[in-house]
Formats: C-alpha cells, sequence, structure tokens
C-alpha cells in the first residue's frame, strides 16, 4: 500500500513538473483594458530555396470569450506570396483522436502586409488573424494532440503537417507544436 501511495505522488508531482508555464504578453485596449496573450508560440516552419514560412499561434481570452491569434510570417530575397483572411476563412485542426476542429476567422478581410528588411536584405509579409473556437472544440484540444492543419484562406486552401517538435533554425529554441492546446489552453480559462 506504502509502495502504490509512493508512486502517486510521485507521479504526480512529474506531472506537476511537466506542465508548461503560462507566459503572457499585456496589451492595453482602446477602451483602457488590459488584455493578457500567451506568448506566440511556433507551429510550423518551413525553409526552402531561400523562402522561409513560420505560422505562430498565441492565446487571449477576451471578457470571457477565448480566442486564438493566428500569424503567418513569411520571408525571402524574392517577393513571398500573399495570402488573405476573409469571413470564410477557417482553420481547420485533425487531433490525434481522429477528430477535425474547425476555428472560425472573426475579423474583415485582411492580408499579408509587405515590409523590408534593409540588414537582412529580405522582403517580408506579415498576416495576422483572431479565430474563435467553436462549441466544444476547446474540451477536444485539452484531451488530444494535433496532427495536421489546414487553413482556408480567401482564395486558397493551405495544408501544413504538425510535428512533435521543430528546432527553431534562428534561435535554436524548441517547440512542441502537436501539444500547444494541451499546454496552454490553461492559460486562458
Amino acid at each position: 500500500m506504502k509502495r502504490i501511495l509512493l508512486l502517486i505522488t510521485l507521479l504526480t508531482s512529474f506531472t506537476v513538473f511537466a506542465q508548461k508555464e503560462c507566459e503572457y504578453t499585456v496589451m492595453e485596449t482602446e477602451e483602457g483594458k488590459q488584455l493578457k496573450s500567451t506568448k506566440e508560440y511556433l507551429l510550423y516552419e518551413k525553409t526552402f530555396a531561400g523562402t522561409s514560412q513560420f505560422l505562430f499561434f498565441s492565446l487571449t481570452n477576451s471578457e470571457g470569450v477565448p480566442i486564438l491569434n493566428f500569424q503567418q510570417l513569411s520571408k525571402s530575397k524574392d517577393f513571398p506570396k500573399m495570402y488573405c483572411l476573409d469571413k470564410a476563412s477557417r482553420i481547420y485542426l485533425q487531433l490525434m483522436n481522429g477528430k477535425i476542429i474547425t476555428l472560425i476567422y472573426a475579423l474583415d478581410e485582411q492580408c499579408s502586409g509587405l515590409i523590408y528588411d534593409e540588414t537582412e536584405k529580405n522582403n517580408i509579409r506579415i498576416l495576422t488573424g483572431s479565430f474563435l473556437f467553436t462549441k466544444g472544440s476547446f474540451e477536444e484540444l485539452e484531451q488530444s494532440p494535433i496532427t495536421f492543419m489546414r487553413v482556408k484562406y480567401a482564395s486558397e486552401t493551405v495544408d501544413y503537417p504538425i510535428r512533435k517538435e521543430i528546432e527553431n533554425s534562428s534561435n535554436g529554441q524548441k517547440y512542441n507544436p502537436e501539444s500547444f492546446f494541451i499546454d496552454y489552453l490553461k492559460c486562458i480559462k
């Protein structure tokens, strides 16, 4: 009996230490309210033939409404492809348990902006958007890892395989994209 109790205590302590810490970025709104968002988290990275593409997620709770913040960053010596989001845009997440979760775009039409990085001589496109969770999706995302993501942009649909681990090519930091929601949804409850 003592061994079982000791085993349960050890497993509980490992679980507590294995959970991710909630780190926030605080933003001031025009109404003087503060919004806390989780830090941006790398979900996808692809570098090929001098062009890089990155997808970042963060989470916000805006007056009780959970929001997924989406950011796509593309950089290249040429001009990276422009993507747009509109009212019909969606993010589809396939989970390891086989279920598919749909997130709905929440803002007006928006296209990626173009800026030039003088230091590295790169053209950079940045697209940001906010997506809403559908009923029941929150609970599913807390329980099962993501295996695949499909983003329906305004003019096309793009598939993104989700890996268990990514080591960022620019800073060497490791990310675990498939468990993003399992690790961080608790931060906006």
